[in-house]
C-alpha cells in the first residue's frame, strides 16, 4: 500500500507544480494530496516536501491555521468552476451527471467560502 501512496504522492506533486504555472489547474489540492500520501508512504519524502518552497508558499498557512489568502481561495474556486463548467456543458445528455456536478460545485463553494478562514495579508 505504501507504493500506491508513494506513486500518487509523486504524481500529485507533478500536477501541483504544473498547476502553479497553468492557472486552470489548481495546485493546492494536489499538494494537499501529496502531503497526505507522503505522510502515509515515506517519512523521508514527507520531511522533504515540508521543507520545499511549494509547501511553504501554497500549504503551510492552510495546514497550520486552516486559513488561505483570498487570492488562493479565488484561484481554487475559479479553477473548479471552469473545469466543472466544462464537464457540465459536455454532459448535456446526462442529467444525473449534471446534477452531481452541481452538487459537488456547491459543496466546493460552501467549503472554501464559509469553512476555510480568509487570511489577512
Amino acid at each position: 500500500m505504501k507504493i500506491v501512496f508513494l506513486i500518487i504522492g509523486l504524481l500529485s506533486v507533478g500536477l501541483g507544480a504544473i498547476g502553479v504555472v497553468l492557472p486552470i489547474l489548481p495546485s493546492t489540492p494536489f499538494f494537499l494530496l501529496a502531503l497526505y500520501c507522503f505522510a502515509r508512504s515515506s517519512k523521508r519524502l514527507h520531511t522533504w516536501f515540508l521543507s520545499t518552497s511549494l509547501y511553504k508558499k501554497h500549504l503551510q498557512t492552510f495546514v497550520n491555521h486552516k486559513s488561505m489568502t483570498m487570492k488562493t481561495k479565488l484561484s481554487i474556486l475559479i479553477s473548479v468552476t471552469v473545469v466543472m463548467g466544462a464537464g457540465f456543458y459536455f454532459m448535456k445528455a446526462v442529467p444525473v451527471g449534471r446534477i452531481l456536478l452541481a452538487i459537488v460545485w456547491v459543496a466546493h463553494m460552501y467549503y472554501f467560502l464559509f469553512r476555510v478562514k480568509t487570511e489577512n495579508t
